[in-house]
């Protein structure tokens, strides 16, 4: 009887902790349009408010313009990425803005690190840009996860290990920040060349590749949503 008693605790533990990890809010393809718009719409308010404001740009002083992007930007994706947060009845708001917030530091230091590997300029001169520009990878990667699934390892394995994401949600977090980081792997391709053009300087045009990747990855992803939302209206009917 005790066996079967634990057995059973067993069975019950798992199942609510299977429904918690799946009970996140519903996305409809008009949620994900507005999500996804909006975030745009905040690229491109830093970047007016940059050059209209403050006279620089990218290519003129990156340092500055990409702390200007992501202090608007960062307000945007955690507070909207957080309302979708996963569990919403144990996970409050505020503690989703909370966990955005601390992955906005964390995933700037993945970034950094992997430029870094990956060739970027080291020395004291390029240590604002790379953080600067490390904190906007952040937004694009990190703080959306972050935010809506926390530290659900199943979550996080299945849309950036393996790249399977398989609900609208997902599609959302997981294909802007895989179009973030092609992105600016193939923004990095004209640094090397010999053309002595200025915006060919860390980390300009990476950062010009990952804002495109990111961009045309939203309107990819909507793609997604709208299609999973049939598909789902087709298997009700």
């Amino acid at each position: 009887m005790q066996e079967e008693k634990k057995k059973n605790k067993k069975k019950s533990y798992i199942a609510k902790a299977s429904t918690a990890e799946n009970s996140s809010r519903s996305v409809s393809a008009l949620q994900a349009f507005f999500v996804h718009l909006i975030c745009g719409l905040g690229l491109a308010i830093a970047l007016w408010v940059a050059h209209n404001f403050y006279a620089i740009n990218l290519v003129s002083d990156p340092s500055r313009t990409l702390r200007l992007i992501w202090i608007v930007q960062s307000p945007i994706v955690t507070l909207l990425y957080s309302w979708f947060r996963l569990d919403p009845e144990r996970c409050s708001y505020l503690k989703a803005v909370g966990r955005g917030m601390l992955a906005l530091p964390a995933g700037a230091l993945v970034n950094a690190l992997g430029a870094i590997v990956l060739g970027a300029p080291v020395g004291i001169e390029y240590l604002p840009k790379t953080i600067n520009w490390s904190v906007l990878m952040s937004l694009c990667t990190f703080v959306p996860a972050a935010s809506v699934f926390g530290s659900s390892w199943s979550h996080w394995q299945r849309m950036f290990a393996h790249t399977k994401p398989n609900e609208p949600l997902e599609y959302m977090i997981c294909i802007p920040a895989h179009g973030a980081v092609i992105g600016a792997w193939l923004g990095a391709w004209p640094m090397p060349l010999d053309w002595e053009r200025p915006w060919q300087e860390w980390p300009v045009c990476v950062t010009y590749g990952a804002m495109t990747g990111y961009l045309v990855a939203m309107v990819v992803s909507l793609g997604f949503v709208v299609v999973h939302g049939r598909r789902q209206n087709l298997k009700r009917d």
